[in-house]
C-alpha cells in the first residue's frame, strides 16, 4: 500500500499520522501484531497520544481498513484510466489488479474482509464510493452501453464479476491451488473466465436488443 511516511507528523494531524504509522507497521511485518505503543513510537508521539483519537487498537485498525479500501480504489481508478472505456480489457485488468493487490497486501485483505472490515463499513464516515467496486460497476456499465445491452443490470453483473475475482484471490492466497492445478496461471484463468462470462451474456442479450 502506497502511503506517505508517518515520520512527517505535524501537530494537528495526529489522527492521520497514527493511521499511516499502523499501515507501515503492518506492511513491514506482514502481520497485525503491532501495539498502540509501536504506532505511537513510529508517529513520534508519546504512548498515551493515540488514545486521544482511538479508544483501542481495534478502532485504529478500523481506520487502517478504510485506508486499505481507499488504496484499492485508487489503484482501480488508475487501471481504468489506462484502458479503453467500455472495453472488456478494462474489466479484466481491474480483476487482475484486485487479485494482485490482495496477494501483495495479504494482511490488509484480512482486515478489509474480516470482522474489523465489517465494522469499518458500518461506520457512518466510511466512504463506499472510494472503494474499487464502483470503478468496476462503472466499467461494466460502459461495456453494456457500448454494446447497447439493456436487458441486464450493471450492478448485478458487477457483483457476479466481483464474486469471480474474489474467489480467484482467495484460492490464490490460500496456497492450495498448486495441489489441484500445479500449472495454474491465475491471471490467464481470470482473463478466460471473464471473456467466457461476457460471451454468454452477449448471446443471451442479443434477442433483447
Amino acid at each position: 500500500m502506497s502511503v506517505p511516511t508517518s515520520r512527517s507528523y505535524h501537530h494537528g494531524d495526529l489522527y492521520n499520522a497514527l493511521i499511516i504509522a499502523a499501515a507501515e507497521l503492518i506492511e513491514e511485518s506482514g502481520s497485525l501484531g503491532f501495539t498502540m505503543a509501536d504506532a505511537a513510537r513510529r508517529a513520534g508521539v508519546s504512548s498515551a497520544a493515540p488514545y486521544r483519537h482511538f479508544k483501542d487498537k481495534d478502532a485504529l485498525l478500523e481506520a487502517v481498513t478504510q485506508l486499505g479500501f481507499f488504496a484499492l480504489g485508487e489503484s482501480s481508478r488508475r487501471i481504468a484510466l489506462s484502458h479503453e472505456n467500455g472495453s472488456i480489457d478494462t474489466i479484466i485488468a481491474l480483476g487482475q489488479n484486485y487479485v494482485a493487490f490482495v496477494q501483495e497486501k495479504a494482511p490488509f485483505y484480512d482486515l478489509m474482509w474480516g470482522d474489523i472490515g465489517t465494522r469499518a463499513m458500518d461506520d457512518e464516515h466510511f466512504n463506499r464510493s472510494a472503494s474499487g467496486f464502483y470503478v468496476l460497476e462503472a466499467a461494466v456499465g460502459a461495456y453494456l452501453n457500448a454494446r447497447n445491452i439493456k436487458a441486464v443490470d450493471k450492478l448485478d453483473i458487477a457483483i457476479k464479476l466481483w464474486a469471480l475475482v474474489h474467489g480467484f484471490a482467495a484460492i490464490s492466497m490460500s496456497g492450495k491451488l498448486p495441489h489441484f492445478h500445479p500449472d495454474a496461471d491465475v491471471a490467464a484463468m481470470l482473463d478466460s473466465s471473464t471473456r467466457l462470462f461476457f460471451a454468454g451474456l452477449d448471446t443471451v442479450s442479443v434477442s433483447d436488443r
